[in-house]
């Protein structure tokens, strides 16, 4: 603990060195001045609190919130000096909203604690005295050999020592960490690859030496010293030695691996990206509505105190023969006094700040975002995912959607590779039924069969099934003739891949004759027509996304080295020295408009010497601890040169259904989208004309290929003059991620202004972070819109993560970008319905709910301070403190929650059809300055009517009972009370639209409640109280006819003048949104109708009441 403390302070960091030395099974030295260095033990721990801080820090969040602090200096107030309600009154409201929500965060707490504890507490096998040792895996320390099985998920970042194979590889899925869903091989070194019994893993005698802790998931630098034999062999270790945690074991029946990072230092935990809290506008909007109640209500009480001073200065107010001082009272100081009616006042006046506001906003966001989970609409039944909802807090950002940033490939696209074309020496070649043929020939012409392939087509097709990571599934085995028919047809093999453009165009190789057939240690088996064909791997150069190429070196069946690389055009073509570079250029361009995914495939011949200095090279760069990144990337410049260029290859990537229409009903909803893709600029365009984020009508401005600043920046200002001469065309920018930097650093209001003219932008070549980027600079621009990101893979996190709103697709590249979003959905297309539906509903609800908490404890407060003009400002309450506390509590609270979870303004299928809709609650409307002066002025002019209205009544001495009996103060405060309550639950009734059996059984429930309920408290004498104001006070209300007439009288001259506002600007002044309302009325009546009629025909009325039938049945609310 002291050790942490120590840490947070900064006196003790963590990890003084730059590397740590791991001694495997910790074995550590016996001589020396060994002191071992601290590692963070296996815990993981995503849970806020403990049962040790729970209490306090709950509280101290709680009262961060300006509503929850200042109820709780009221209730201290109270406490502290002699005010005219009861500290209850404050104090058991405020206590009922902090349990409640105290309870909610406690419980979401108590899932992650389980969830916790269900991690650390799962079962592993380590190898301790020369033994399996089962034990919990937050028991696993640094340095420990663990063993982990077939499918099981690694428990901590373990470096690989052997496994079930002999040359000590194992296949590795990484879906639930990078999003990868594909295989990938990672190997031991080879001297403990032979190590594959326990006992042999037990006489170990190594240390590994390896970088700190850091999150990126595909970079490790280290070294394992082995002591064999009086001698130390050392070896480089890389990525491809490190198994993560979080990453499962798959085809391999068992492996061993020391643990080098445990807990939270694992890449895993390290890449928990801390999220920051989002606040949706309307909480912003709610706590600025907070503040002018607040100084409403600050005016309220200093008016009043001096009111009461300047009425006082009569001598006859000051001291009334009835109301005698204390000598005390006398004596005391004037100031005290001012300040102790203005805290009094302060006091009576509390409840304009509406407390139970924030925990009914909190219940309404948990409880109606189950909504979006259980409609059927965004269910997609292939594969059998439905939407799922990861933060509650923004369901009515959903609502206010300006700007939508999107991905491409697997968001817009399927992520589901086919291999359309391929360019080989200068020829263009498609796939027809099975045979690789040339552009221009035809289908059953010789020259396209398989079996006479000329030299380059079998050279090129080698070089597709040597440079990649495809692996074959462990369980398709070799038979007798391979993986070929008698007539010489390729059976399927089953390929797995962490790129699916790789897998494409290995399955395509394998179609037109030369098949890849698996690996074998490190020769790799290819059969071309049948023959099959061993190339030893003697080097593999990994893609990374600078070089954004990758290469292998193989050793052929004939003894020559052989370097084949693939990567994109632009790193290719250059490099390259002979071969069709010209030809392969113009084709490339081609594939790319057509919406290809294009690469290019070269190769090189080493001589020995050269492969010699190579190796060298190669060798001294793996081993070196510092700066290892840069040397390899040195190495690899230096040996992919001088490259023959053998072709390019034309994957397509099919777009997903109703990509064009989803699109479209964005842009007449007035969403811009704007498109972020790593693709190549060619490609990005043409996916962009096909899906319908480009028209053909538009005029395309480009950015692209910038080096310097200044040619960007003239660029910049002549496509900002163009679109100002143009400002009838609509126009659409491209923008490549090199020009992109350069535009942000120095021209950002330029950037800026060109963007936010342009219907819509297409950013192509973009790194992840560049994609965060961006969204960042158009969320922090003056106008401040509401952005939206979409993704599903893990380059497309950081981008959800910044946009106020993200979404996660559910697709082929795992969930990363799923477990870090805000939403998820399974396909683009749900998105129409998550926003114009869901969001639109969300956003009227909540707005709703939120300026109609306001308004009824105006009407609630006012009446209050009305009152003090006719008590001499003595601080006398005109209700009963038991009504004050239930209120907002019991009175008023259910009607509006329920309204907030299922009012639909207008039907789902309108919603979704008009998408013109969603621009009417845009840019905060409902949640604006007008509705708000409105929804206020409406609460006062309410509070005015009660109050006046009842004291016309009964003010003047009338008597009201046949007895002629007076009414006292409790009885005019419980008739204003009365008034108060069946008008503000009425005005719900009025703005409900959508009426169910819960809306009429909680709206007409609460009042016939408040009804029972004050007879009940008023009809007996309750021994615990210390007063008995209220007895039968009620019951004589209600014994009076005029009573009775008074409420009726006045809950329709409040709400007259309302339902005569509503009708009037429905007529001439109507929303779009009432348009179509009227519209729906109209389609209902005539529905009705036509139900009648069939009725009337015998029609079978059982079938109508099946939900199947239903044109709605999957979403009901």
């Amino acid at each position: 603990m002291l050790r942490w403390v120590r840490q947070q302070l900064g006196f003790d960091p963590p990890h003084q060195s730059d590397t740590r030395t791991i001694y495997i099974a910790n074995r550590f030295p016996q001589h020396g001045h060994y002191v071992p260095q601290k590692f963070a033990d296996n815990r993981i721990i995503s849970s806020k609190y403990t049962v040790w801080n729970f209490v306090p820090k709950n509280l101290f969040e709680q009262f961060r919130r300006v509503a929850n602090f200042y109820f709780l200096i009221i209730f201290l107030v109270q406490l502290m000096i002699d005010t005219p309600t009861s500290p209850i009154t404050s104090g058991l409201p405020l206590f009922f909203v902090i349990t409640v929500t105290a309870i909610k965060q406690g419980y979401e707490d108590w899932l992650r604690h389980k969830a916790d504890n269900e991690v650390n507490g799962a079962p592993v096998y380590v190898v301790r005295s020369g033994g399996l040792v089962k034990t919990r895996s937050k028991n696993i320390r640094v340095g420990d050999i663990v063993r982990v099985a077939k499918d099981e998920t690694f428990p901590v970042d373990l470096v690989l020592l052997s496994s079930d194979r002999v040359d000590g590889s194992c296949h590795v899925t990484t879906a639930s960490l990078d999003g990868e869903t594909n295989l990938k091989t990672h190997v031991a070194v080879p001297e403990t690859a032979v190590l594959q019994s326990v006992a042999n893993l037990d006489k170990l005698v190594a240390v590994i030496e390896c970088q700190q802790p850091e999150a990126d998931l595909y970079r490790f630098v280290g070294r394992i010293t082995i002591s064999q034999q009086m001698e130390e062999i050392v070896r480089p270790l890389g990525p491809e030695s490190l198994l993560l945690r979080g990453a499962r074991l798959k085809n391999t029946k068992e492996i061993f691996g020391v643990a080098v990072y445990t807990g939270m230092e694992t890449k895993m935990a390290l890449n928990y990206k801390s999220k920051s809290q989002k606040r949706s506008a309307v909480e912003k909007s709610m706590n600025s509505f907070l503040i002018i109640y607040l100084i409403i209500l600050l005016f309220e009480a200093i008016l009043s105190t001096i009111l009461k001073y300047a009425w006082q200065a009569e001598e006859k107010w000051d001291e009334p023969w009835y109301n005698e001082k204390t000598e005390h009272e006398r004596n005391s100081s004037k100031i005290l006094r001012f300040i102790s009616d203005f805290l009094a006042f302060l006091v009576l006046y509390n409840f304009i700040i509406p407390i139970s506001l924030y925990v009914t906003v909190e219940m309404q966001k948990f409880l109606g975002s189950f909504f979006i989970g259980w409609d059927l609409d965004l269910y997609h039944e292939e594969t059998n995912q439905r939407a799922q909802v990861n933060t509650s807090d923004l369901n009515e950002e959903l609502g206010q959607v300006e700007y939508v940033f999107t991905d491409k490939t697997g968001t817009l696209t399927e992520n589901e590779m086919q291999f359309r074309e391929c360019s080989i020496n200068g020829i263009k070649y498609q796939e027809v039924n099975g045979k690789l043929t040339p552009e221009g020939f035809s289908e059953d012409s010789p020259d396209g069969n398989r079996h006479s392939l000329m030299k380059e087509e079998e050279l090129f097709l080698k070089a597709v099934c040597l440079c990649h990571t495809v692996q074959i599934n462990a369980d398709q085995t070799d038979g007798a003739d391979g993986p070929w028919h008698a007539n010489g047809i390729a059976s399927p093999l089953e390929y797995y891949a962490s790129s699916p453009d790789e897998k494409a165009l290995v399955e395509a190789a394998s179609r037109v004759g030369v098949v890849f057939t698996g690996t074998s240690g490190d020769t790799m088996e290819v059969k071309s027509l049948g023959k099959p064909e061993r190339y030893k791997l003697l080097h593999v150069l990994e893609f990374d996304p600078n070089r954004r190429r990758m290469s292998v070196i193989v050793e052929s069946p004939s003894g020559e080295k052989l370097l084949f690389t693939k990567g994109a055009e632009s790193s290719i073509l250059p490099r390259s020295k002979s071969g069709e570079i010209d030809k392969t250029r113009i084709h490339v361009d081609e594939f790319a408009l057509k919406g290809l995914r294009t690469l290019c495939v070269a190769y090189r011949r080493f001589t020995p010497e050269e492969y010699q200095e190579i190796g060298k090279r190669l060798r001294e760069a793996r081993t070196a601890l510092q700066q290892r990144e840069e040397r390899l990337a040195d190495v690899f410049n230096f040996i992919e040169r001088d490259l023959e260029l053998l072709g390019a290859t034309g994957v397509e990537d099919k777009l997903q259904e109703k990509i064009q229409e989803t699109i479209e009903a964005l842009r007449l909803a007035g969403i811009k989208v704007w498109v972020l893709t790593g693709d190549k600029h060619e490609t990005a365009v043409s996916v962009s004309l096909s899906c319908g984020h480009f028209h053909r009508t538009m005029n395309i401005l480009e950015l692209v290929q910038h080096k310097s600043d200044s040619t960007c920046a003239e660029q910049l200002r002549q496509l900002a003059k163009r679109i100002k001469e143009d400002h009838v065309i609509q126009h659409g920018l491209v923008v490549d991620g090199t020009s992109l930097s350069l535009a942000l650093r120095e021209h950002e209001k330029l950037f800026m202004e060109v963007c936010k003219n342009c219907s819509a932008v297409l950013c192509c070549r973009m790194a992840p972070l560049q994609k965060a980027k961006v969204v960042r600079l158009l969320k922090t621009s003056p106008e401040k819109p509401i952005t939206l990101a979409i993704g599903d893979g893990a380059n497309d996190v950081s981008m959800i993560q910044e946009a106020h709103v993200g979404i996660g697709i559910m697709g082929k590249e795992g969930r990363q970008a799923v477990r870090n979003s805000d939403y998820a959905i399974a396909r683009f297309k749900f998105l129409s319905k998550l926003l114009f539906v869901h969001g639109h509903f969300y956003y009227i609800r909540i707005a709703t709910l939120v300026q109609y908490f306001f308004y009824k404890n105006v009407c609630f407060i006012t009446p209050q301070f009305l009152y003090q003009f006719f008590c001499l400002f003595s601080q006398q309450t005109l209700y009963d403190s038991v009504y004050l506390t239930l209120y907002n509590i019991c009175f008023t609270s259910l009607p509006v929650l329920i309204y907030s979870l299922f009012e639909q303004h207008v039907h789902p299928h309108v919603l979704q059809s008009k998408p013109v809709l969603y621009r009417d609650i845009s840019k905060n409307a409902h949640l604006g300055f007008k509705p708000f002066l409105y929804w206020t002025i409406l609460g006062f002019f309410h509070a005015f009517v009660f109050f006046y209205g009842s004291y016309l009544l009964m003010g003047e001495d009338t008597s009201l009972l046949r007895n002629g009996q007076m009414f006292g103060n409790w009885t005019f405060g419980t008739l204003v009370f009365t008034v108060m309550v069946i008008t503000v639950t009425m005005k719900m009734a009025l703005e409900t639209h959508f009426w169910t059996w819960i809306n009429h059984f909680v709206t007409w429930g609460s009042i016939v409640f408040y009804f029972i309920f004050s007879l009940f408290y008023g009809g007996i004498i309750w021994p615990f109280l210390h007063t008995q104001d209220m007895y039968f006070v009620f019951v004589q209300l209600l014994s009076s006819g005029s009573a009775w007439f008074a409420i009726i009288l006045i809950v329709v001259a409040c709400l007259f003048l309302d339902v005569v506002k509503k009708v009037l600007y429905r007529h001439l002044q109507p929303t779009s949104t009432e348009k179509a309302q009227m519209e729906e009325d109209k389609g209902s009546v005539s529905s009705a109708c036509d139900f009648a009629e069939s009725r009337h025909r015998g029609e079978d009325n059982r079938q109508l009441l099946d939900p199947s039938s239903l044109p709605d049945s999957s979403y009901v609310h």
